[in-house]
């Protein structure tokens, strides 16, 4: 079986030759899955447009801009590797850190919040707004996780 196989030659894709693929295929990764949780509030809010709040989108606002909180930090200004100026530093670069992490977490805290208050609790006449409201704000969080964390800085 291995022989058959063996003469068997896939083309590879121009953009992704190279060494290291880890950093292409965190990224994808990490937009599918924020492509994703935006889906998903799309979705709820295009099937069930009158069980949807506007104040219900600001879970998902306040989740992309810890996406983007997050990984505007570098590894190397959190260790004090790399940043050697401006006037907070590397405790300033931990403090923004800190507090894209905490707006993440708040996003998804208030997402299960708004499910369970205004939609389980209430016996809605549908759940799917409020589910696609808590699965958007966990995909966004957990596409920031994935870029921050699974990517190597080495190399750009």
């Amino acid at each position: 079986m291995t022989s058959c196989l063996e003469n068997v030659q896939i083309p590879t894709c121009v953009w992704f030759e190279g060494v290291e693929k880890r950093n292409a295929l965190v990224s994808i990764l990490a937009s599918t899955l924020f492509f994703v949780g935006w889906w998903f509030i799309i979705d709820a809010h295009a099937k069930y447009p009158a069980d949807m709040v506007t104040a219900y989108h600001v879970c998902g606002i306040f989740g992309t801009i810890s996406l983007f909180m997050v990984n505007s930090v570098s590894n190397a200004q959190i260790r004090g590797d790399d940043y050697n100026g401006g006037r907070l530093g590397v405790r300033g670069a931990r403090s923004w850190l800190f507090v894209g992490f905490v707006i993440g977490f708040a996003a998804v805290i208030a997402a299960c919040w708004i499910l369970f208050a205004d939609f389980v609790a209430l016996s809605a006449r549908h759940y799917w707004p409020g589910i696609g409201l808590f699965l958007q704000n966990v995909f966004i969080f957990l596409g920031s996780m994935t870029y921050k964390f699974g990517r190597t800085e080495d190399q750009y």
